[in-house]
This record gives structure tokens, sequence and C-alpha cells, in this order.
């Protein structure tokens, strides 16, 4: 899959100001901020092989940068941590 060079690290966008979790919108799951696209949906459509041009045309109420936010979204809840606990006898 062929992430285009705009959605390059350097670019990403502060995802607070992009993406919204509200219990009120779509049952409280990460959306684009103002609208009610699923973080999720644009995920599934980039694992699936879509565009960056493809999701736009089909999400026009989204931008490149939101597209971004949804990938860096990802990357932080992706990235596990193992934090070193004493254990209990």
């Amino acid at each position: 899959m062929n992430i285009d060079k705009a959605m390059q690290q350097s670019d990403l966008p502060n995802m607070n100001s992009r993406i919204c979790i509200d219990p009120a919108v779509c049952h409280g799951k990460p959306v684009i901020r103002g609208s009610r696209v699923l973080i999720s949906t644009l995920l599934g459509a980039l694992a699936g092989g879509d565009s960056v041009e493809t999701i736009l045309a089909d999400y026009p109420s989204i931008s490149r940068e939101d597209i971004a936010a949804a990938l860096e979204f990802a990357s932080d809840l992706s990235d596990y941590q193992v934090s070193a606990y004493e254990a209990v006898a």
C-alpha cells in the first residue's frame, strides 16, 4: 500500500485538534471532529488498499490532514509499553 508523500511523519497534525471522542457522537467511538466519519472506517479503507484520493472522494467532509491524524491515532494506540511491576507474593 502506498500512502501519499503528504503523509510523512513531519506533516502529521496534532491529532487532538482533529479527532473527537464524545459519547453523544457515534456511541463514543473516535471520529473526525465535526463529522461522523469513524477513524476505524478510514483505517479499514487504507488497510483494504484504498488510496487517500479515493477516501477523500468518498468522504468529501474530511481532509488529507484528517487521514494523517487517523494514522497518528492508530500509531499511538499501538505503541504498546510494558511496565515493570513488583510481584506480590
